[in-house]
């Protein structure tokens, strides 16, 4: 069973950049599809993104494309989101989560989840 723990957030200004990571134990990326999502307050969990190492699918979702990348190192133990062009709308708690079979945008399909990680953009 795998185990996720998410770091690198923080407070930023709106335009700027910040990269968060999610970091595996008791297993490796390559045996999941992985996604991060985000939930602001009062709002439902929105994804963001997700990544197969396995099949190198890659998805984002539609308020992040263009301004977030997801990558993962070579050992499939860590996966990052690399956040650009900060919105103040992007402030919220960002989590990874693994699921066996291939990236889904709907957070109930996945398995296992980390503690999550705030990110607040101010103006």
């Amino acid at each position: 069973q795998v185990q996720l723990v998410e770091s690198g957030g923080g407070l930023v200004q709106a335009g700027a950049s910040l990269r968060l990571s999610c970091t595996a134990s008791g297993g490796t990326f390559r045996n999941y599809a992985m996604g991060w999502f985000r939930q602001a307050p009062g709002k439902v969990r929105e994804f963001v993104g997700g990544i197969s190492l396995g099949s190198g699918i890659i998805s984002y979702g539609d308020s992040v494309k263009g301004r977030f990348t997801i990558s993962g190192d070579n050992a499939g133990t860590i996966m990052y989101l690399q956040m650009n062009s900060l919105k103040i709308e992007d402030t919220a708690v960002y989590s990874c989560a693994a699921r066996r079979y291939g990236v889904s945008a709907s957070s109930g399909l996945y398995s296992y989840w980390g503690q999550g990680t705030q990110v607040t953009v101010s103006s």
